[in-house]
C-alpha cells in the first residue's frame, strides 16, 4: 500500500509538471508570435511610409470635427515620424490637453490616455525626441502643424518631442514662436475645428473641462492618390 500511494504520489506530481512545462511552452509560442506580429506591422509600416506622396494628408479626427493637415516634405523627419504614429493608431484615443484660445491647442501625449495620469499630462511621448529641422520659410500661421518641446535650458538644440504636436490657432498669438519650434507641416481643412477646440472652457493649466478627444489619424487615401 505505501509503494503503490508513493509510485501514485509521484506519477501525479510527474503529470503536474508536464502540464505546467506545457504552458511554458504556449506562452513562449505566443511571445513568438506577437513578435512576428509587431515585425510584420514595422515592415507594413515602412512600406506604407516609403509609398507616400511628398506631402501626404492625414484627416486628425477628433470628438469635435476632423482637422485635414498636409505634412511637409522638407522636415522628413517629423514627416516619416507623425507617419508611423499614425499608422501604428498611437495617437488614437488620446487627448487635447492644453488649449489656449488666441493661440494653440495641443495633443499627441499617451499619459492622456489615463485621466489618473492628469498631474503628469504634457509630459509623456514615445521615449525618444526628434532633432529640430526648423526651416525659415515656416511660420506660425493659423493651422501651421509644429511639435511641441521641452524649454532651452534642458533643451539647447530644440530638439522635438516624440509625438507631441501641437496646431495654432492665432497666428498672432504664436508669431513669436517663428525659428524655435519644428514646423513640419499645415491644416488644409478644418479650421473651424480649430477654433472650436479653442473655444472649449478650461481649467487654469489649459485642460479642457470635457474632454477633447483623437479619435483617430487616418491617412487621407483620396488626397494622396
Amino acid at each position: 500500500m505505501a509503494a503503490a500511494l508513493v509510485v501514485a504520489g509521484c506519477g501525479n506530481r510527474g503529470g503536474k509538471k508536464q502540464n505546467e512545462a506545457g504552458s511554458e511552452v504556449m506562452t513562449k509560442a505566443e511571445a513568438l508570435a506577437d513578435s512576428l506580429k509587431q515585425e510584420k506591422l514595422k515592415h507594413n509600416t515602412m512600406e506604407r511610409i516609403a509609398a507616400m506622396p511628398a506631402e501626404p494628408v492625414f484627416d486628425i479626427e477628433t470628438s469635435l470635427g476632423t482637422i485635414k493637415v498636409r505634412l511637409y516634405a522638407d522636415t522628413p523627419k517629423h514627416r516619416e515620424n507623425f507617419a508611423k504614429l499614425a499608422f501604428d493608431g498611437y495617437f488614437d484615443g488620446l487627448l487635447f490637453h492644453r488649449v489656449i484660445s488666441d493661440f494653440m491647442i495641443q495633443g499627441g501625449d499617451p499619459l492622456t490616455r489615463n485621466i489618473e495620469n492628469q498631474p503628469k499630462f504634457g509630459t509623456g511621448g514615445p521615449g525618444y525626441q526628434i532633432p529640430a529641422e526648423i526651416v525659415a520659410g515656416h511660420h506660425h500661421k493659423k493651422g501651421a502643424l509644429a511639435a511641441a518641446r521641452k524649454g532651452d535650458m534642458a533643451n539647447p538644440m530644440k530638439e522635438s518631442s516624440g509625438s507631441q504636436f501641437y496646431i495654432v490657432q492665432s497666428e498672432t498669438g504664436c508669431r513669436h514662436l517663428d525659428g524655435e519650434y519644428t514646423i513640419f507641416g499645415e491644416t488644409i481643412d478644418g479650421f473651424a475645428v480649430i477654433d472650436k477646440i479653442a473655444a472649449v472652457q478650461t481649467d487654469g493649466r489649459g485642460l479642457p473641462l470635457e474632454p477633447v478627444k483623437i479619435i483617430s489619424v487616418k491617412y487621407d487615401e483620396e488626397l494622396n492618390q
